[in-house]
Protein backbone atom coordinates (compact mmCIF):
# COMPACT_ATOMS: atom_id res chain seq x y z
CA UNK A 1 0.00 0.00 0.00
CA UNK A 2 1.44 3.58 -1.22
CA UNK A 3 2.31 6.00 1.69
CA UNK A 4 -0.11 8.87 1.60
CA UNK A 5 2.27 12.13 0.84
CA UNK A 6 1.82 15.81 2.29
CA UNK A 7 0.85 18.55 -0.20
CA UNK A 8 0.88 22.17 -0.37
CA UNK A 9 -2.23 23.44 0.92
CA UNK A 10 -1.51 26.76 0.54
CA UNK A 11 1.35 29.11 -0.80
CA UNK A 12 1.85 32.04 1.32
CA UNK A 13 3.94 35.23 -0.27
CA UNK A 14 5.48 36.98 2.72
CA UNK A 15 4.99 40.31 2.70
CA UNK A 16 7.76 43.20 4.03
CA UNK A 17 7.39 44.87 6.77
CA UNK A 18 8.74 47.27 8.74
CA UNK A 19 9.78 46.34 12.34
CA UNK A 20 11.38 47.34 15.36
CA UNK A 21 13.93 50.46 14.91
CA UNK A 22 14.17 50.36 11.45
CA UNK A 23 14.75 47.03 10.86
CA UNK A 24 12.56 45.57 7.61
CA UNK A 25 11.32 42.39 7.50
CA UNK A 26 9.50 39.47 5.54
CA UNK A 27 6.91 38.21 7.73
CA UNK A 28 6.29 34.34 6.78
CA UNK A 29 3.69 33.74 9.88
CA UNK A 30 1.54 36.34 11.77
CA UNK A 31 -0.12 38.25 8.79
CA UNK A 32 -3.93 38.43 7.43
CA UNK A 33 -2.40 36.06 5.46
CA UNK A 34 -1.19 33.82 7.91
CA UNK A 35 -2.44 34.94 11.32
CA UNK A 36 -0.28 31.86 13.18
CA UNK A 37 0.04 28.10 12.67
CA UNK A 38 -0.36 26.52 15.91
CA UNK A 39 2.19 26.09 17.44
CA UNK A 40 3.81 28.67 15.46
CA UNK A 41 3.00 32.27 16.19
CA UNK A 42 5.11 34.36 13.91
CA UNK A 43 8.26 33.74 11.93
CA UNK A 44 10.68 36.95 10.58
CA UNK A 45 13.30 36.83 7.53
CA UNK A 46 14.79 39.84 8.92
CA UNK A 47 17.27 42.16 6.75
CA UNK A 48 18.80 44.66 9.05
CA UNK A 49 21.83 47.39 8.65
CA UNK A 50 23.24 49.58 11.29
CA UNK A 51 22.08 51.78 13.14
CA UNK A 52 18.52 49.65 13.21
CA UNK A 53 18.04 46.89 15.09
CA UNK A 54 15.79 45.43 17.97
CA UNK A 55 16.27 47.33 20.47
CA UNK A 56 15.00 47.47 24.59
CA UNK A 57 11.58 44.91 24.65
CA UNK A 58 9.95 42.51 26.55
CA UNK A 59 8.39 38.91 25.93
CA UNK A 60 6.01 36.99 27.62
CA UNK A 61 4.64 33.22 26.92
CA UNK A 62 6.11 31.84 24.17
CA UNK A 63 9.84 31.34 22.94
CA UNK A 64 11.96 32.91 20.19
CA UNK A 65 14.41 31.35 18.00
CA UNK A 66 16.97 33.09 15.87
CA UNK A 67 18.73 31.84 13.17
CA UNK A 68 21.69 34.08 11.68
CA UNK A 69 22.18 33.34 8.03
CA UNK A 70 24.71 37.06 7.35
CA UNK A 71 26.42 38.67 9.75
CA UNK A 72 25.75 39.18 13.65
CA UNK A 73 23.17 39.37 16.14
CA UNK A 74 24.32 41.02 19.78
CA UNK A 75 21.97 40.16 22.35
CA UNK A 76 21.96 41.22 25.84
CA UNK A 77 18.46 41.01 28.62
CA UNK A 78 17.89 42.75 31.51
CA UNK A 79 19.58 40.17 33.62
CA UNK A 80 23.26 40.64 32.54
CA UNK A 81 22.75 37.83 29.91
CA UNK A 82 24.73 39.07 26.61
CA UNK A 83 26.45 37.08 24.11
CA UNK A 84 26.58 37.25 20.06
CA UNK A 85 25.41 35.05 17.51
CA UNK A 86 27.10 34.72 14.55
CA UNK A 87 26.54 33.30 11.08
CA UNK A 88 25.16 29.76 11.00
CA UNK A 89 24.48 29.75 14.64
CA UNK A 90 21.17 29.54 16.55
CA UNK A 91 19.41 31.16 19.92
CA UNK A 92 16.74 29.25 20.97
CA UNK A 93 15.53 31.59 23.89
CA UNK A 94 12.57 30.33 26.45
CA UNK A 95 10.95 33.69 27.42
CA UNK A 96 8.50 32.06 29.84
CA UNK A 97 7.03 34.10 32.22
CA UNK A 98 8.73 37.27 31.16
CA UNK A 99 12.55 38.53 29.43
CA UNK A 100 13.22 42.05 28.69
CA UNK A 101 16.51 41.90 26.26
CA UNK A 102 18.07 43.95 22.85
CA UNK A 103 19.26 42.38 19.78
CA UNK A 104 21.12 44.66 17.66
CA UNK A 105 23.72 44.18 14.81
CA UNK A 106 26.87 42.88 15.78
CA UNK A 107 28.30 43.45 12.21
CA UNK A 108 27.24 46.58 9.50
CA UNK A 109 24.45 44.45 7.89
CA UNK A 110 22.85 40.90 9.74
CA UNK A 111 20.54 38.56 8.19
CA UNK A 112 18.57 35.80 9.66
CA UNK A 113 14.97 34.27 11.04
CA UNK A 114 12.88 34.76 13.94
CA UNK A 115 10.35 32.12 14.73
CA UNK A 116 8.00 32.23 17.62
CA UNK A 117 6.79 29.28 18.94
CA UNK A 118 3.54 29.15 21.49
CA UNK A 119 3.99 27.69 24.74
CA UNK A 120 1.24 25.76 26.35
CA UNK A 121 -0.22 26.97 29.21
CA UNK A 122 1.91 24.42 31.46
CA UNK A 123 4.84 26.33 30.74
CA UNK A 124 4.03 29.99 29.83
CA UNK A 125 5.39 30.47 33.02
CA UNK A 126 8.05 28.59 33.38
CA UNK A 127 11.68 30.37 34.37
CA UNK A 128 13.28 31.88 31.73
CA UNK A 129 16.05 29.93 29.93
CA UNK A 130 18.77 29.89 26.64
CA UNK A 131 19.62 27.15 24.37
CA UNK A 132 22.96 28.57 22.32
CA UNK A 133 24.54 27.00 19.69
CA UNK A 134 27.65 27.98 16.99
CA UNK A 135 27.24 26.79 13.86
CA UNK A 136 30.24 24.09 14.57
CA UNK A 137 27.84 23.05 17.34
CA UNK A 138 24.63 22.11 15.55
CA UNK A 139 24.03 19.08 14.24
CA UNK A 140 24.67 18.38 10.73
CA UNK A 141 23.29 15.33 8.28
CA UNK A 142 24.05 14.77 4.78
CA UNK A 143 23.12 11.91 2.12
CA UNK A 144 22.23 11.61 -1.61
CA UNK A 145 22.88 14.99 -2.44
CA UNK A 146 20.99 17.00 0.70
CA UNK A 147 22.40 18.79 3.67
CA UNK A 148 20.63 19.36 6.78
CA UNK A 149 20.78 21.50 9.79
CA UNK A 150 19.02 20.01 12.54
CA UNK A 151 17.79 22.62 14.63
CA UNK A 152 15.15 20.82 16.25
CA UNK A 153 13.91 17.03 15.38
CA UNK A 154 15.22 14.53 13.36
CA UNK A 155 16.02 14.17 9.77
CA UNK A 156 18.18 12.61 7.45
CA UNK A 157 18.23 9.80 10.97
CA UNK A 158 19.87 12.16 13.23
CA UNK A 159 18.14 14.17 16.13
CA UNK A 160 19.19 17.29 17.19
CA UNK A 161 19.56 17.32 21.50
CA UNK A 162 17.46 20.88 21.52
CA UNK A 163 14.66 20.56 24.40
CA UNK A 164 11.37 21.72 22.84
CA UNK A 165 8.60 22.25 25.64
CA UNK A 166 6.73 21.94 22.61
CA UNK A 167 7.55 19.47 20.08
CA UNK A 168 9.00 21.09 17.07
CA UNK A 169 10.81 19.93 14.30
CA UNK A 170 13.15 22.99 12.75
CA UNK A 171 15.73 21.97 9.64
CA UNK A 172 17.52 24.37 7.31
CA UNK A 173 17.68 22.05 4.33
CA UNK A 174 20.03 22.71 1.09
CA UNK A 175 18.82 20.43 -1.82
CA UNK A 176 21.33 19.59 -4.74
CA UNK A 177 20.51 19.85 -8.32
CA UNK A 178 17.73 16.91 -9.31
CA UNK A 179 17.99 15.45 -5.57
CA UNK A 180 14.74 14.60 -3.32
CA UNK A 181 14.22 15.15 0.62
CA UNK A 182 12.26 12.48 2.04
CA UNK A 183 10.94 13.75 5.44
CA UNK A 184 8.60 11.91 8.18
CA UNK A 185 6.35 14.12 10.29
CA UNK A 186 4.19 12.89 12.98
CA UNK A 187 0.55 12.97 11.67
CA UNK A 188 -1.29 15.86 12.66
CA UNK A 189 1.32 18.17 13.49
CA UNK A 190 1.33 21.41 11.18
CA UNK A 191 4.31 22.27 9.05
CA UNK A 192 5.52 24.77 6.75
CA UNK A 193 8.60 25.59 3.90
CA UNK A 194 9.92 28.85 3.46
CA UNK A 195 12.37 29.08 0.51
CA UNK A 196 15.65 30.86 0.43
CA UNK A 197 16.68 30.28 -2.60
CA UNK A 198 15.98 28.17 -5.66
CA UNK A 199 12.46 26.58 -6.63
CA UNK A 200 11.31 23.16 -5.03
CA UNK A 201 8.38 21.15 -5.84
CA UNK A 202 5.81 19.38 -3.46
CA UNK A 203 3.49 17.27 -4.90
CA UNK A 204 1.85 19.25 -7.95
CA UNK A 205 3.00 22.54 -6.21
CA UNK A 206 5.90 24.93 -7.12
CA UNK A 207 7.33 27.04 -4.40
CA UNK A 208 10.03 29.68 -5.57
CA UNK A 209 12.44 32.30 -3.63
CA UNK A 210 11.19 33.68 -0.75
CA UNK A 211 8.03 31.79 -1.27
CA UNK A 212 6.16 29.88 1.90
CA UNK A 213 4.07 26.36 1.48
CA UNK A 214 1.70 25.47 4.28
CA UNK A 215 1.91 21.37 4.43
CA UNK A 216 -1.61 19.18 4.87
CA UNK A 217 -1.40 17.77 8.23
CA UNK A 218 -1.13 13.99 7.43
CA UNK A 219 1.74 11.81 5.86
CA UNK A 220 5.88 11.70 4.72
CA UNK A 221 6.84 14.86 2.73
CA UNK A 222 8.80 14.44 -0.28
CA UNK A 223 10.30 17.65 -1.44
CA UNK A 224 12.19 17.61 -5.18
CA UNK A 225 14.22 20.67 -6.72
CA UNK A 226 15.42 20.51 -10.07
CA UNK A 227 18.12 23.01 -9.86
CA UNK A 228 18.75 22.95 -5.87
CA UNK A 229 17.60 25.19 -3.30
CA UNK A 230 17.94 25.89 0.54
CA UNK A 231 14.87 26.17 2.67
CA UNK A 232 13.67 26.14 5.93
CA UNK A 233 11.19 23.03 6.88
CA UNK A 234 9.06 23.57 9.85
CA UNK A 235 6.54 21.58 11.31
CA UNK A 236 5.12 21.49 15.19
CA UNK A 237 2.73 19.55 17.35
CA UNK A 238 -0.55 21.98 17.44
CA UNK A 239 -1.29 22.65 21.22
CA UNK A 240 -5.04 23.23 20.73
CA UNK A 241 -5.37 26.22 23.26
CA UNK A 242 -6.94 29.58 22.88
CA UNK A 243 -3.99 31.89 22.04
CA UNK A 244 -4.79 35.65 22.97
CA UNK A 245 -1.48 37.81 21.95
CA UNK A 246 -0.71 41.99 22.36
CA UNK A 247 2.82 42.43 20.85
CA UNK A 248 5.37 40.54 22.52
CA UNK A 249 2.74 39.28 25.18
CA UNK A 250 1.10 36.04 24.39
CA UNK A 251 -1.40 33.83 26.91
CA UNK A 252 -4.28 32.21 26.97
CA UNK A 253 -7.06 35.09 28.00
CA UNK A 254 -7.52 38.70 27.94
CA UNK A 255 -7.18 38.59 31.64
CA UNK A 256 -3.97 37.09 31.69
CA UNK A 257 -2.65 40.43 28.84
CA UNK A 258 -4.16 42.32 31.55
CA UNK A 259 -2.35 40.99 34.34
CA UNK A 260 1.28 40.64 32.17
CA UNK A 261 0.31 44.27 31.66
CA UNK A 262 0.27 44.94 35.34
CA UNK A 263 3.30 42.82 35.99
CA UNK A 264 5.16 44.32 33.17
CA UNK A 265 4.48 48.21 34.08
CA UNK A 266 4.92 47.28 38.04
CA UNK A 267 8.40 44.94 37.64
CA UNK A 268 7.07 42.19 39.02
CA UNK A 269 6.31 38.57 38.61
CA UNK A 270 9.14 37.78 36.05
CA UNK A 271 10.30 41.42 35.07
CA UNK A 272 11.48 42.55 38.32
CA UNK A 273 15.03 43.37 36.47
CA UNK A 274 13.50 45.12 34.09
CA UNK A 275 12.99 48.30 36.80
CA UNK A 276 15.68 51.00 35.23
CA UNK A 277 17.23 48.78 32.87
CA UNK A 278 18.83 50.03 29.64
CA UNK A 279 20.69 47.77 27.34
CA UNK A 280 24.39 48.57 26.80
CA UNK A 281 23.77 47.85 22.97
CA UNK A 282 20.62 49.70 22.32
CA UNK A 283 22.52 52.45 20.41
CA UNK A 284 24.51 50.36 18.59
Amino acid sequence: MSRTLRTIARIINPPELPEGDGARVRRVVGTNQLKNLDPFLMMDHFFVSKPAGFPDHPHRGFETVTYMITGSCKHEDFKGYAGEIGPGAVQWMTAGKGIMHAEMPGTDSMEGLQLWVNLSREYKMCEPNYQDAGDSEILKAEGDGVRATIIAGTCLGQTARTVTRTPTYYFVIELGRGKTLNQEIPDGWNGYIYVLNGTVSIGNSNLSRFQAGILTQNGELRIESSEGAKFALLAGRPIGEPVVQYGPFVMNTREEIEETFNDFRNYRNGFEAGRGWVSKIRDG
